[in-house]
């Protein structure tokens, strides 16, 4: 279990995570929601230790995550893998080389520097990536890929780090309707085929009612909602959002995947 205590982040005098509490169980997909400048990144970067709380505890099973320091915290990294919304892979590098790089933690520097990953690595990295129908495309450089096959990648990347947990902040947020869909049923496979615990961060509350068991409202920083998507309606969601509600009410296609299969690949 992931155990939030008082949790605080502070630039200067602004408070941009103020006092959160919040326990998270093995196997949820949980949405974080609020609008711009609410905390939502800031949140999931302190669970990662991107980013360092000013006050407050993060805790993972009994181990204190913001104590950790040199390698106990690499290790806590390879287990809470990041996802971010511009995929951060290397444009220049294919689709195989990229998905490896989830493997530098349980492969010595000097082979990862080489790209000496290993039989055994390449077939995992193979495996991953036909499971979201992007094993044809291992050869290929990353920067020739869509949108949404790049984050396909990303996630592929994010898995490879056997995680136990995954942060996905903002992974479709510059995604058209039918790649957010490819992309959303491929962590909710993940969380549901591997159990692997999904926090992302969501703008549209479409998205989040349809594929989040469980929905988490930040607003000037602060925890103002935690309960079941049905439990979201659409008055407290403008109270939550104000202006950018007509925005993050608007529906969007996001029916979620069936049998967990993968969806079709898309150009």
């Amino acid at each position: 279990m992931l155990r939030i205590s008082n949790l605080s982040k502070k630039f200067g005098t602004k408070s941009a995570v103020d006092n959160v509490s919040l326990d998270v169980m093995r196997g949820q997909f949980i949405g974080v929601i609020g609008r711009s400048g609410a905390g939502k990144s800031t949140l999931l970067r302190m669970i990662n230790r991107l980013a360092e709380p000013s006050s407050g505890s993060i805790v993972w099973d009994g181990t204190d995550v913001t104590r950790l320091k040199g390698r106990e915290l690499n290790e806590w990294r390879r287990r809470s893998a990041m996802i971010f919304q511009q995929f951060n892979l290397v444009g220049r590098l294919d689709v195989l080389n990229n998905v490896l790089v989830g493997r530098i933690a349980s492969t010595p520097t000097w082979r990862s520097m080489l790209r000496l990953w290993g039989d055994d690595n390449r077939t995992i990295a193979l495996a991953a990536l036909a499971q979201f129908d992007m094993a044809g495309y291992a050869a290929q450089r990353a920067e020739e890929l869509s949108g949404g096959q790049q984050q396909r990648v990303a996630i592929c990347r994010a898995l490879l780090q056997e995680p136990d947990l995954i942060l996905a902040d903002e992974p479709v947020a510059s995604l058209d309707p039918r790649n957010t869909k490819l992309v959303m049923d491929a962590l909710l496979r993940i969380n549901k085929h591997f159990g692997i615990t999904v926090l992302c961060n969501l703008h549209s509350l479409d998205l989040a009612r349809t594929y989040c068991d469980r929905l988490v409202g930040l607003s000037h920083g602060k925890l103002v909602f935690d309960d079941v998507p049905e439990a979201l309606t659409d008055s407290i969601a403008r109270e939550l959002y104000g202006i950018e509600s007509d925005d993050v009410l608007a529906k969007q296609p996001s029916t979620p995947i069936s049998d967990f299969v993968p969806a079709a690949a898309v150009a």
